[in-house]
């Protein structure tokens, strides 16, 4: 058994004195979570200690793994440079882990290295394990970053972590870094959200359960909405266990300055094929497939034909012969977006009608969201199961002259300046109030923040 043992831990830098000069006892349950686990983890004495962290090198479609022999780091952005050390790779490790993983597909390696010095996601839980004692000559460990892809590939990368540890006779001890939602309270540094102690009560509960089914199926809005940094890596950690007898246990959870901080323990047993997630997960992605096209009306529909049509034969599709009236018979500017793993994937559409009639223009628009958005690369046929649609049917632009005329959850807005103009959406997540709606659009248009614009405004109706 290459893994006997991982934990969960937050990384406020404020946790320590040097940082938090006196602020860091607001905190003392996390401190104390984190000094148990610290001295749990001398005692297993681990070969390596892998780190996953949300603050290292991050890349959209790849894991960074650090490179070379040795890092150093220290908190001098935090005004504490004394706090300092250095660190041993386990190179040999890293190699073995970015081989296996080329050979599996998934994107991962040592290249890519933008900044060498070890991030506070990493430093803290570090500082932590040197102040109780661990053998920094002969320990060596692995920094880890995330990516922007899918739960599914996150936990995969942590199955293939295990496996090559395993290979290679590692004992490896396994620290998933991460805080929870940045927005618990009005007053915090990141203001608040209803989504921000929901996601932090499910994860907390997920993780105390070593459920981690739930962990990957959590519902991307709320963890949008909740600006969380560790979820990733938790689902990395996740992998790692799989096929493992796991207990968990909760040491302490708190939000004192407006942000998530939990700590879970994992004791690690034997095999346990019950606990095979991965396949679980592609049973609920299928099952979730069927109840979302189940669901799907009839413009939606349109557009995942069309979308799927094309990517498969590079041709348009045919408009079905039973579509109603309304999509026939009426003309319409349309949008059609689509989203993969939480994530936009391609937005195209028309504010005017520019087809004989509304099926035709999201006929068209489906094909251009999934194709010529200069933002992405074209859809492939391997995507398609993991897209989600909604169509959004504008209706006629109206001129406005006030911006309090404006609702960032009813209209969309269209800004112009000469011949630039832009477009953005309404009630778009993350979009919360109109000066962000208007900057984004200005930013579409390439208008400057500070240049004067003429507005719009327009109400859709959105199709799931």
């Amino acid at each position: 058994m290459s893994i006997i043992g991982a934990v969960v831990v937050p990384h406020p830098p404020i946790i320590l004195p040097e940082v938090g000069r006196g602020e860091e006892q607001k905190i003392s349950a996390t401190i104390n979570a984190y000094e148990e686990i610290s001295r749990r983890v001398v005692e297993l004495n681990p070969d390596t200690v892998i780190i996953t962290s949300p603050h290292s090198v991050m890349y959209a479609d790849y894991f960074h793994i650090s490179p070379g022999a040795q890092a150093s780091g220290s908190m001098a952005q935090f005004r504490a440079p004394q706090v300092n050390l250095t660190i041993d790779y386990d190179a040999e490790l890293a190699k073995k882990i970015s081989d296996d993983a080329q050979a599996l597909n998934i994107p991962a390696g040592t290249l890519g290295e933008r900044n060498s010095s070890l991030d506070h996601g990493t430093m803290i839980p570090l500082r932590f394990l040197q102040r109780a004692g661990l053998d920094f000559e002969r320990v060596k460990f692995l920094r880890i970053g995330l990516s922007g892809m899918s739960a599914q590939i996150h936990y995969q990368f942590g199955q293939t972590i295990a496996r090559a540890a395993d290979e290679l006779g590692r004992r490896i001890f396994f620290l998933a870094s991460g805080d929870l939602s940045h927005k618990l309270k009005a007053d915090g540094p990141y203001g608040y959200v209803e989504e921000g102690p929901m996601f932090d009560s499910q994860v907390m509960e997920n993780l105390s359960g070593a459920d981690f089914l739930q962990l990957l199926t959590m519902d991307e809005r709320v963890c949008s909405r909740a600006a969380e940094c560790g979820l990733r890596s938790f689902w990395i950690m996740a992998g790692a266990l799989d096929r493992l007898n796991v207990t968990a246990q909760r040491l302490s959870y708190e939000g004192t300055f407006g942000v998530g901080y939990g700590v879970v323990w994992f004791d690690v047993g034997g095999a346990d094929e019950r606990r095979n997630f991965a396949e679980q997960l592609t049973a609920f992605k299928a099952t979730e497939l069927n109840r979302r096209k189940a669901s799907e009306d009839v413009y939606v529909k349109l557009a995942r034909l069309s979308l799927e049509t094309f990517v498969r034969t590079h041709k348009p599709a045919e408009l079905p012969d039973d579509l109603p009236a309304e999509m026939i018979e009426r003309r319409a500017g349309a949008f059609v977006s689509l989203h993969k793993d939480g994530n936009l994937r391609g937005c195209i559409g028309t504010i005017m009608a520019t087809q004989k009639n509304l099926a035709q223009e999201i006929l068209t628009n489906a094909i251009s969201a999934c194709s010529r958005d200069p933002r992405f690369e074209p859809v492939t046929a391997d995507e398609l199961d993991d897209i989600v649609y909604s169509v959004d049917v504008l209706g006629e632009p109206e001129r406005i002259f006030d911006v309090k005329d404006l609702d960032v959850h009813r209209y969309g807005v269209i800004v112009e300046n000469g011949a630039r103009r832009g477009l953005l959406l309404p009630d778009l997540d993350g979009v919360d109030t109109v000066a962000e709606q208007i900057a984004i659009a200005k930013r579409k248009a390439g208008i400057r923040a500070d240049e004067k614009v003429l507005l719009w405004r327009f109400e859709v109706v959105r199709h799931h």
